[in-house]
């Protein structure tokens, strides 16, 4: 939105000695010394934690707005009103006065300039680092990915994704769909979309709230962030034009407030799948699933329409199948998937670890084997016989009638009550490898031996005991190696660390045939 405000508010020079030393992304706070979300006033320099930290920043505006008794405060306040204060980490501007984020600038270009200024901080503080990092590698034993710091093992190669507010939930995600090599290269080897032209031609644009549908485009912004990881040149970036993006299309996930990472996954996904629909970049989607040699017409699975590289890596057939119990009468569908939700077994609800001795424990067999078992619907799911003409009582069963190249798996932990959504924190047992599904196929006969076996490519975890708090983060697999993706901190891992996760989202990728297999 346009600000009325920036002349009265920006007033500290651009390149400011008042600024503090080092990285503006791990400024601390003035108050808390809480080093996340950074904030810097524009008026007076001073730094304060976001309102989803300890709100200090926030706090330092509310207090600088003092009740006025004559006329000349009141010109003082309009000359320092403390409303405007800059993100230290994806530089977006926000005015605390108009509660909105902002996009013009003072007549001489000070938020500009202090940007740029800030930006230029964050790099020299980067390149240090990294020459430090790089001088200390060069002295070790270490492979020349790694690095060991205060006795823990960090990724060089990897790259992070900055917590916007609460935004661990789309970076899990992220962090996960990026290590699933065929998807991440489809996207990464699109051409750019040039969206702004004019005056803001190779410019940065900062999307905010009040800015049209007609200018953003997610699949762009997803290229943009899956090309930023891996690439080994910063150590955390900051996904802000794509959350922007995501506020823009898809209203549920408006605001800083955490959010259910499977719900996000599921709304990215079939956004990604209907833009790709309608073409993109002035090509309709077709023809670049016909140009990418990997994906061959057999495998595609289309869900509403046209198939897209989401549907032919991630689409999957069931065959739903129900039977009157009344006059033997038998129904089958076939529903196309992109996930599927299974419940944890209610007789495993009480076992919260896997070396928990009271009973055996739940693996992801039992819970793939409770979603495709026979099951008698109850009254409140009578079934509408055709022959009885009426509702009848009838059981169901699913089959999977064609797996997809990407088996994303969903453990139903969140379950409602009458007041409140409870997590089941039950530990599930599931392999690394050799995931085989033939059992679940309602024609096994007519798969080989190697096409359903799937190993193990990434797993989302929810720490904490509530939908709406706790924490995510992603454990994923690239080049034989496991790491921990916790937002901004990425960490080398050992396998035994990630079997141990109650995980949350697992993604399977289908084994390519080779001999020795491992099954579950």
């Amino acid at each position: 939105m346009e600000c009325p405000h920036l002349s009265s508010s920006v007033c500290i020079a651009p390149d400011s000695a008042k600024f503090p030393n080092g990285s503006p992304s791990s400024w601390c706070c003035s108050v808390c010394r809480s080093n996340k979300s950074p904030w810097v006033c524009l008026t007076c320099s001073s730094v304060h934690c976001g309102r989803y930290v300890n709100g200090h920043a926030k706090k330092h505006y509310e207090d600088a707005q003092v009740p006025l008794t004559n006329h000349k405060k009141s010109e003082k306040q309009d000359k320092a009103q403390h409303t405007v204060c800059m993100d230290c980490s994806s530089y977006s501007t926000y005015c605390y006065r108009c509660d909105d984020f902002v996009v013009n600038d003072t007549k001489l270009g000070l938020v500009q300039k202090v940007r740029e200024h800030l930006q230029n901080l964050e790099n020299s503080a980067f390149t240090a680092d990294r020459h430090r990092k790089r001088k200390l590698l060069e002295n070790s034993s270490l492979n020349t990915k790694l690095l060991k710091v205060n006795g823990s093992t960090a990724a060089v190669c990897a790259t992070g994704l900055r917590n916007l507010g609460n935004t661990c939930f789309m970076n899990a995600i992220l962090q996960s769909l990026s290590n699933i090599e065929q998807f991440c290269c489809y996207f990464k080897e699109l051409p750019a979309v040039e969206l702004r032209n004019g005056k803001t031609a190779g410019r940065r644009t900062y999307h905010t709230r009040s800015q049209g549908d007609n200018n953003v485009s997610l699949v762009e912004e997803f290229r943009k962030t899956l090309c930023a990881l891996w690439q080994g040149s910063q150590t955390a970036f900051s996904p802000e034009s794509l959350f922007y993006v995501v506020w823009k299309i898809m209203p549920n996930f408006r605001g800083y407030q955490q959010q259910d990472a499977h719900e996000f996954m599921r709304y990215l996904l079939d956004h990604l799948h209907l833009e790709l629909q309608g073409g993109f970049n002035g090509v309709s989607c077709s023809p670049i699933l016909q140009e990418n040699s990997t994906l061959s017409a057999s495998n595609k699975c289309c869900i509403n329409g046209a198939s897209t590289v989401v549907t032919a890596i991630f689409g999957g057939i069931l065959q739903n199948e129900v039977n009157c119990l009344i006059c033997g009468t038998e129904s089958r569908k076939f529903d196309p998937f992109l996930d599927l939700s299974l419940d944890i077994p209610s007789q495993f609800r009480n076992k919260r670890s896997k070396n928990q001795e009271n009973g055996p424990v739940c693996s992801l067999r039992d819970c793939l084997r409770s979603f495709t078992d026979l099951e008698e619907l109850d009254e409140t799911e009578l079934y509408m016989c055709h022959k009885c003409k009426k509702k009848q009582k009838s059981t169901k069963k699913f089959w999977i009638q064609k797996l997809p190249k990407v088996l994303c798996l969903h453990l139903k932990r969140f379950h409602w009550t009458a007041y409140l959504r409870n997590k089941v924190d039950t530990y599930v047992e599931f392999p690394l490898r050799g995931l085989d599904m033939k059992c679940y196929l309602l024609e096994p006969e007519n798969s080989g031996p190697e096409s359903c076996l799937y190993d193990l490519a990434a797993v989302v975890v929810h720490h904490g005991s509530g939908v709406g708090s706790g924490h995510y983060t992603a454990y994923a697999t690239h080049e034989g190696r496991w790491f921990h993706f916790n937002d901004s901190t990425v960490t080398l891992t050992e396998e035994d660390t990630v079997v141990k996760a109650k995980a949350y989202i697992l993604f399977y990728v289908e084994r390519q045939a080779r001999a020795g297999a491992d099954k579950l």
